[in-house]
Order: C-alpha cells, then sequence, then structure tokens
C-alpha cells in the first residue's frame, strides 16, 4: 500500500525548483517506496513566481506567506529553500508545527542557526535533513566505503577543493548572498559548508582548524528589482560586499589525519570545481565532481610508483541502480537531489534518519563559525 505525504515549498528560487522536480521524480527511481509526495503549497514572497510554479508543477494552492503552510493540515513535510537568514526562523516554526523538513544548507547564519532547528526537530519528534546532496555521489560513497576499510590504509591527509565563477562577474548584482545580516558568512556558508561535512563523512570529526579568508570584489550595483540566481545589475548604487569571497582553512581531524578545505566564489575559469584528494598509508582516492561517475582509486603494496585506476561507478555503488543499469552512464546534480529527496521520504516512512541529519548541519555550521574565529583570533580554534 502507497501512501499520499503532503509537502510543501517555501521559497522558489532555483533551489526551489530542484526540490519540486525532486519530488516529481521519486516515484519514477524509487518505485519500492511506500509514499508518495503530493504538491500542496508553494510559498514565495515575489509576485506571481508562486503561482508560475503551481501553473508549471501542478501546486494546489499558493501563498506569499510562508506562515500559511505551517498552519496547513494538509502539509506533513515541508522543503525549506528559503534565502538562509530565514532558516532558523522557518526550520523551528515548522518543527513545531509538526512537520517533517528538508532543509537547505547552511541551516542559518550560524551554530546556533542550526542548532536551534536541530533542537525543535528533536522536540518535535519529526525527521528532518540537509541539502548535503554531494554525499550522495555513487563515487563519494564508494570512496567513504573504501577508506572505512582499510582498502587505502591510515588515513594521513586529505585536501577537499570547491571553486566556482557564481561571483566572478564584477557586475553581479548585490543581492541578500553579499550582505553579512542575510547572507551569512559569504563563501563559507555557500559552498566550505559542503566541504566540511564532505570532510567529516569521509574522515571523522574535525578537531580543530585554523583559516584565512579574503574579499576580492569589496563592491557591487544593488538590483533595482527582483532576483533569481546570480542575477547581474550594472548602473545601481554600489554597496559593500560584507562577507568572504574566498576561505582557505588547515584542518585537524580527531583520527590524527590533517586536511586542507580551499573554497572561493569568484574563480575566474572555474566552473563547480568540486572534489577532493584522500591519501593514506598504503593508497589513495580522488574525486572530481565534473566527472561524477569516476572515483580514481590507488590501492596495494607497492607504495612507491604505485598506480592509480579509474573506476566508473555502477550499480551496488551508493543509490546508482535507481538511475542505469550499467557502470559509466552519467548521472547529474539533479540526480543527487532526487536521492536526497528518497531519503527524506523514507525517513518520514521508516520514522528512521537516512542520510544527512540536522545533527550534520551542526557540525558543519560549527565548523564555519569555528573558521571565523580563526581568522578574528589569528589562531588554531578547536571544535571539541
Amino acid at each position: 500500500m502507497v501512501n499520499t505525504l503532503g509537502v510543501a515549498v517555501v521559497g522558489f528560487g532555483w533551489m526551489g525548483r530542484v526540490h519540486t522536480q525532486a519530488y516529481a521524480r521519486v516515484p519514477h527511481h524509487f518505485p519500492q517506496l511506500g509514499v508518495r509526495p503530493e504538491l500542496v503549497t508553494v510559498a514565495e514572497e515575489v509576485p506571481g513566481r508562486a503561482e508560475e510554479a503551481a501553473a508549471q508543477f501542478g501546486f494546489a494552492a499558493t501563498t506569499r506567506d510562508w506562515r500559511e503552510v505551517a498552519a496547513d493540515p494538509r502539509v506533513q513535510a515541508v522543503s525549506i529553500t528559503a534565502p538562509n537568514f530565514l532558516h532558523r526562523e522557518i526550520g523551528v516554526a515548522m518543527a513545531e508545527a509538526g512537520k517533517h523538513i528538508w532543509i537547505e544548507k547552511p541551516v542559518g547564519l550560524t551554530a546556533a542557526d542550526a542548532r536551534a532547528v536541530a533542537d525543535a526537530v528533536a522536540e518535535a519528534g519529526v525527521q528532518g535533513t540537509v541539502g548535503f546532496n554531494y554525499r550522495n555521489a555513487p563515487a563519494v560513497a564508494y570512496a567513504r566505503e573504501l577508506i572505512a576499510s582499510g582498502e587505502i590504509g591510515t588515513v594521513t591527509h586529505v585536501r577537499v577543493r570547491l571553486f566556482s565563477d557564481y561571483a566572478a562577474h564584477p557586475e553581479g548584482a548585490l543581492t541578500w548572498r553579499y550582505e553579512r545580516e542575510r547572507g551569512g558568512s559569504g563563501v563559507l556558508g555557500d559552498l566550505a559548508s559542503h566541504g566540511a561535512d564532505l570532510a567529516r563523512f569521509l574522515l571523522g570529526d574535525i578537531a580543530s582548524l585554523i583559516a584565512d579568508t579574503a574579499v576580492f570584489i569589496p563592491e557591487r550595483s544593488r538590483p533595482t528589482g527582483a532576483t533569481a540566481g546570480h542575477t547581474r545589475a550594472t548602473g545601481g548604487e554600489l554597496g559593500p560586499v560584507e562577507n568572504e569571497d574566498y576561505v582557505n582553512c588547515l584542518l585537524r581531524f580527531a583520527s590524527g589525519a590533517r586536511g586542507v578545505l580551499e573554497a572561493c566564489r569568484v574563480s575566474v575559469a572555474e566552473q563547480n570545481n568540486y572534489g577532493f584528494e584522500v591519501h593514506g598509508t598504503k593508497g589513495a582516492v580522488f574525486w572530481d565532481y565534473r566527472r561524477m561517475g569516476e572515483l580514481a582509486v590507488s590501492r596495494g603494496t607497492a607504495y612507491q610508483d604505485q598506480p592509480v585506476s579509474t573506476v566508473f561507478v555502477g550499480p551496488g555503488q551508493g543509490e546508482y541502480a535507481a538511475f542505469q543499469p550499467g557502470a559509466a552512464n552519467a548521472m547529474g546534480y539533479d540526480d543527487l537531489k532526487v536521492i536526497e529527496a528518497h531519503n527524506f521520504l523514507r525517513s518520514i516512512a521508516d520514522g528512521t534518519p537516512h542520510g544527512p541529519t540536522l545533527d550534520d548541519a551542526v557540525h558543519s555550521a560549527a565548523a564555519l563559525d569555528a573558521m571565523s574565529r580563526s581568522v578574528e583570533q589569528g589562531a588554531w580554534v578547536s571544535l571539541v
């Protein structure tokens, strides 16, 4: 028997659209799941955007006030894809209203925000998951399996990179993303939050870190109308960029391993250059998001001059089999969000968490806060 679950999406920019499409695709890729999402309401304050979403995707209702979603008994689960500064208020309110939540990272502006949402979810007894989608790549799942099994020996060091050019153009509009009060810590929340989660997902808890940050484009033009994504603006009043374009961080893990995490949103010639290299005493694994279905693996007993092989992921690794029947068939970003939606709905159906939880969001946010403190203090900061 398949049960219907009423879902809502709060915030319908690009990410709200991605969540909506993921809900629609879940039954196709995971037909055995005993619950089917039903699109009940879309909430978006920009005039006309919610109505366009309803017309395209079939939401039963629209609203410009997310509080109506919290009060709607038809809604059992909510995707929170609004700007970062609203995550805490909306997340806490939805949990207190008894709604399960799928919330995008970085779950507010600080670790205190993430912890408040986590506490509300725990107290309400609802399920909560977070948009750490890169965990869901089958190659990442395979890398974690190899590391945990000791195939590459004891991990010695890791490098995690997240370089992008989405903010590289000097005419990029001065939206909420560049304001400290609404956008938080800039590239730390946008990209380094993924990096901190991936590092912990692969290697375990981060014990301490030291960081450096920079703003490379100090002023941008204010937009004159509603924006979505990374809109350009010219001729408007110039305003200051208040948060970080770049972060570089040294990590020490509880295991004794060392690491480097680097992220930048203004890297000209870099489009979604995300990935990691994990080195151990007997081998290494390498992953590049732009070649999502490949994992470079070195293992054996040669140590010096040991070769590296490329493994094309296939059925049996992560959730690959839900999308393709044989190895080396490509998956894409939206597929990772379908896996995320499946884990969320499965968590609700089982009453057991699947995928990243709000506790994982707290750990990531704590690392970001520690990076900011490290920059202020010019010193190592402990996370334990």
